[in-house]
């Protein structure tokens, strides 16, 4: 998804971890006021050039680790033009919306507010709780839930990572960590239905 492993704007603190017979440190690269603010807060020492290529080493170590590629070639217009097709209700039928994709995938954001009330009902507070598009009711409204399959909660969850992200932010809201195919109880692969939607087949390389 030509996103990192390493990153090179739009942080604050990005975190290198180094381990080998001689240590276990984290290489800091600062990336705002407020993060250096935190870095003077610890104990830390002066990186050397040696740092900086055993950083190096381990993000293209990384990058050379990653098992699966999703042709990401005009996937906006291909999801937005694609609402019916077939290989939704396939994936429905293996989804069970437990949720776990959007658990740990760094991008999501989605949340529910809860009012909450003591037992004598002289106090309340209105909680904003981490929530996942894939709970019906999530989309609850007066009248029920507007996304009440499967299919249509796993296609809301794609669409919008993969298509919408680009309406609202300009990017894919993607990074390619495959985080929501190695938790996902039964291996539903993003890459995969991305590649049955276009038509093609999987693009899997051995590690």
């Amino acid at each position: 998804m030509n996103t990192g492993p390493s990153v090179s704007e739009g942080f604050d603190l990005a975190l290198t971890e180094l381990i080998d017979d001689r240590r276990h440190e984290f290489l800091n690269e600062i990336g705002t006021d407020l993060a250096a603010a935190v870095v003077r807060s610890i104990l830390s020492r002066e990186v050397t050039s040696g740092d900086f290529e055993a950083a190096k080493a381990a993000s293209e170590n990384a990058s050379r680790q990653m098992g699966r590629t999703m042709d990401a070639t005009n996937v906006k217009e291909l999801l937005q033009g694609s609402p019916e097709h077939p290989r939704w209700d396939e994936v429905a039928s293996r989804c069970l919306t437990c949720g776990n994709c959007t658990m740990v995938c760094p991008t999501c954001f989605c949340t529910t507010v809860r009012d909450v009330t003591d037992l004598a009902g002289n106090q309340v507070e209105r909680w904003r709780r981490w929530d996942s598009c894939f709970t019906m009711e999530f989309s609850y409204l007066s009248g029920g839930s507007i996304r009440a399959s499967a299919k249509s909660r796993y296609r809301q969850w794609m669409t919008h990572k993969l298509s919408h992200w680009f309406d609202q932010f300009g990017t894919s809201g993607c990074v390619g960590c495959g985080r929501c195919i190695t938790w996902c109880p039964i291996g539903i692969d993003i890459t995969e239905e991305v590649a049955a939607i276009r038509g093609s087949p999987t693009q899997v390389r051995s590690t």
